[in-house]
């Protein structure tokens, strides 16, 4: 696990400043604290930093082949580097270590730029080809997303980094927030899509290939897709656990300390247990609670951890401004509201005590439904197609005249229920994954700003993934979006940026593509049977894993920030709205929403958690103000 910076000149004479290719690799050490390497010559840069897991001493990156002509880097693990490296000797190739990452070179000159279909694994990755000929720069992403990649084209040429702080210590890129970005962040917690937060910069999709030419137009192509269909084919236990056993053996591999988070919930209980069935040693796993009870699943996690023998580190949260206000916003260079991002970073923090590599259970909900906004949906939907258009416009009206209840969560609001039901399938889930509405949004901001966005709406973004399933159900429209959407850049983002902010790599055997494209399509009924869902996963579970942990209330990883905000982090909120620009938002709206929440009468919690964040954000990356 790396990370890796660099750019392709537009003249293929000009050679970038050591000390700026030196800044730009030093942004992001925290995701490779044990080796540097700064590669330049004329018309290119690579800046390398490494956190060693595979071939210690020799697996050092990048790897140059073709007598320098092709330079190549990886962030990420391929699993499948082995049968990879062997098809490759037969070929001809020759390998110098015993580093997954050295098959990509060589994979490269074998079968060309679309070789990324034939890796199995998580990762990102660079490759320079300057053969004869050829002045070429090609940038791949793994297929859902895992591991991240960013680039920015200007005048000099094309820069490109894991990290957006990578690309601004080259000083090519405005540090201004794009009003877009603000409006996505506002809506769901988060900035998303093919554009990143700072003006000038784009993501590349999960999934793609970026190829360019020195001085030339990039261009992407997908090497992968999810299916566009539901299978007709029903999962026994069996395939599941013979599955899941194999996509975990697989990420075991390791030279240095190995481990597992744990909560208490089923996908990670799963993970640690399938762990634990193959290993020679006690596994090490790592938990985090809350003092709340209401969000602690700490005892369940100690009990799964006694049952199965583990070495079982854990630590109870307490909540203070220094890790959300200092820490989150460097690790976090695009605004990330999700508050399990802060358990998220102390569990990576508590983990990296003992281990290097750490397994977890992400991806489980959107591959096997267990959500429970899709239980919802999928009722909705249901009901939906029972009453027609008369009742959809009857449950309309009822909804605007409903009073709104917002100290309840969500999904038991009456008024959220009945809107839905007026509202297009596609719509009413996008209610479903947001934190506000767009109207709600632009009573906030600015008059200034809500002109400047004029009619831009994210829920356009969201909509073309959730349609283009068309054949299929809405539940799998629903999984379809949420792992072109929410899972990339809002889940894995999330962990991503945590656990590479402490040196550890997480691995996620639930988003192995295999397992994803199986167990996704599953028929409706083989996820969701009456309120709950998962339910394919936790039958084939049963053999494995107590009732408690089955059949127990899911919490997720979640925060308590209504008691948060009205007891230790009260004064940090007060700070966040004083602090945010007067020309970006309404100041007396936000004093509103601040005073309704200090004294209970609305529920604001993960709003202020949103303007604390990107208050200290703004801060910490000394954003300037809106791009124009």
């Amino acid at each position: 696990m790396c990370g890796f910076t660099g750019v392709l000149f537009a003249d293929p004479r000009e050679e970038l400043d050591l000390e700026v290719l030196g800044a730009m690799a030093g942004a992001i050490e925290r995701r490779g604290p044990d080796d540097e390497s700064l590669v330049r010559q004329p018309g290119a840069a690579l800046g390398f930093r490494r956190l060693s897991i595979l071939d210690l001493e020799g697996g050092r990156q990048p790897f140059v082949r073709e007598g320098g002509s092709v330079i190549a880097c990886t962030n990420g693990e391929i699993y499948n580097f082995r049968e990879l490296r062997a098809e490759l000797e037969q070929l001809g190739a020759r390998f110098e270590t015993e580093s997954d990452c050295e098959v990509i070179p060589a994979a490269y000159l074998a079968f060309g730029p679309r070789f990324a279909e034939r890796l199995e694994g998580m990762f990102a990755f660079c490759v320079f080809d300057f053969r004869p000929g050829r002045n070429r720069l090609l940038l791949g992403r793994d297929r859902l997303g895992i591991k991240p990649l960013y680039f920015g084209q200007t005048q000099r040429g094309l820069w490109f980094g894991s990290e957006p702080k990578a690309l601004l210590a080259s000083g090519q890129f405005a540090r201004q927030l794009r009003p877009e970005s603000l409006m996505d962040y506002l809506v769901q917690g988060y900035c998303g899509g093919e554009s990143a937060a700072f003006a000038g910069m784009q993501r590349l999709s999960p999934g793609h290939i970026l190829e360019v030419e020195a001085g030339g137009t990039p261009s992407q192509s997908a090497y992968w897709r999810m299916p566009l269909d539901v299978s007709d084919r029903t999962a026994d236990p069996e395939e599941i656990l013979e599955n899941l056993d194999a996509r975990v053996a697989e990420r075991r591999l390791a030279d240095v300390p190995l481990g597992a988070f744990l909560s208490g919930g089923i996908d990670s209980t799963a993970v640690v247990d399938s762990m634990s069935r193959s290993a020679s040693e006690p596994v090490v796993a790592c938990s985090i609670g809350f003092q709340e009870r209401s969000h602690n699943e700490l005892e369940v996690a100690k009990a799964t951890a006694k049952r199965l023998g583990l070495v079982h580190h854990t630590r109870v949260l307490e909540p203070g401004p220094e890790v959300a206000e200092e820490v989150l916003p460097w690790l976090y260079d695009e605004p990330h509201a999700d508050p399990s991002n802060l358990p998220t970073y102390l569990v990576s923090l508590a983990a990296r005590e003992h281990v290097t590599v750490a397994l977890s259970g992400d991806g489980g909900d959107e591959t096997f439904a267990g959500y429970r906004r899709y239980v919802h949906d999928l009722a909705e939907n249901r009901l939906r197609s029972k009453i027609g258009g008369p009742g959809r416009k009857l449950a309309g009206g009822l909804g605007a005249l409903y009073p709104k209840f917002d100290r309840l969560p969500r999904i038991f609001r009456a008024k959220t229920f009945l809107s839905n039901l007026a509202a297009d399938p596609a719509r009413a889930y996008w209610h479903s994954v947001t934190q506000l509405g767009r109207e709600e949004v632009l009573d906030l901001l600015h008059p200034d700003v809500r002109a400047r966005l004029g009619a831009y709406d994210p829920f356009e973004a969201f909509e073309e993934h959730y349609r283009r399933p068309s054949g299929a159900c809405p539940l799998y429209r629903a999984q379809y979006a949420d792992l072109h959407t929410y899972l990339p850049d809002q889940i894995l983002a999330k962990v991503d940026r945590a656990s590479m902010g402490v040196g550890l790599e997480v691995r996620v055997p639930l988003l192995d593509h295999r397992f994803v494209e199986r167990f996704a399509t599953l028929p409706a009924t083989e996820k969701i049977r009456g309120s709950r869902g998962k339910h394919a996963f936790r039958e084939a579970l049963r053999t494995r894993i107590p009732g408690e942990v089955l059949d127990g209330t899911k919490r997720g990883f979640d925060t308590p920030l209504a008691a948060w905000f009205r007891g230790p982090l009260a004064d940090a909120g007060r700070r966040a709205v004083a602090d945010l620009p007067k020309d970006w938002f309404d100041a007396s709206q936000l004093e509103k929403m601040l005073v309704e929440h200090q004294r209970g009468a609305r529920d604001h919690g993960r709003l202020l958690w949103s303007l604390l964040v990107l208050a200290r954000w703004r801060e910490r990356h000394r954003v300037g103000g809106l791009s124009s």
